[in-house]
């Protein structure tokens, strides 16, 4: 699964799931642009890619802006003259049972976890339509999937994004661009880690592999979906989840 001499921008790549795909993708060959609104934590990834002898850059970007977003592709096909790979991996979670939502919540989620692919793909695309090459990997999730009480918000904007990976597949697969997603199931995080054992195990006993993945098993699949190894894949959704969902 080599992606050896492409450029791949990872958005959300400043920590943990963004974190470990870009290293991935980095370890095996890939130049790779790290976005984050968080610049710090963004450049301590491409610090820690260039010392394996790839190119790298840090951008901070608000992905709900298509301006930004415009602006960030532009500045790195100035820098790295290409863009072969985007990984819509920006995300944000604000829980609450659907009668308690704010509108605010609403909008927040939608705005980054689905507005935010639509804009790094479009302007990405300018590039990759040009090149007549380009694998783009959403990062979805189970709650997409199969929906989940409390989080109406974070579940449509996954459902969305795989109906929209599935349209970008259809319209670009004519200028040999790939699009797929990546829907995770439970994955160890921060987040995760906070839980209590109790919590922990009433959650592993809902998967059928009985633990919780890890951000390298979600980096493996983008990996592989961001390959030549995967030419003839699109349009599809990857369930990298222990068996919770299945398809």
């Amino acid at each position: 699964m080599n992606v050896s001499g492409r450029v791949a921008i990872v958005t959300g790549g400043g920590q943990g799931i963004g974190k470990s795909i870009a290293e991935k993708l980095g370890s095996y060959g890939a130049d790779v642009v790290v976005v984050d609104v968080n610049l710090e934590k963004a450049q301590a990834v491409a610090d820690s890619i260039k010392q394996m002898g790839r190119r790298t850059m840090a951008l901070k970007v608000d992905v709900t802006s298509l301006k930004e977003c415009e602006e960030m592709a532009e500045a790195v096909f100035k820098e790295m003259e290409a863009i072969h790979i985007v990984v819509n991996n920006a995300g944000i979670t604000r829980d609450g049972l659907i009668l308690r939502m704010t509108e605010e919540d609403w909008d927040a989620v939608i705005n980054v976890n689905l507005k935010g692919a639509f804009n790094c793909t479009k302007a990405a695309l300018k590039y990759m339509t040009k090149a007549r090459w380009g694998r783009i990997v959403n990062i979805a999730s189970v709650v997409g999937v199969m929906g989940n009480a409390g989080q109406a918000n974070y579940a449509a904007s996954k459902a969305g994004l795989i109906g929209l990976t599935k349209t970008i597949a259809r319209e670009f697969a004519s200028r040999n661009i790939t699009c797929n997603a990546v829907a995770p199931g439970f994955i160890e995080t921060a987040m995760t880690d906070a839980l209590t054992d109790k919590v922990k195990e009433e959650l592993m006993a809902k998967i059928p592999l009985g633990r919780l993945g890890g951000a390298s098993d979600v980096a493996n699949g983008v990996l592989f979906l961001a390959s030549n190894s995967a030419s003839y894949i699109t349009g599809h959704t990857l369930n990298i989840n222990g068996g919770m969902a299945m398809q």
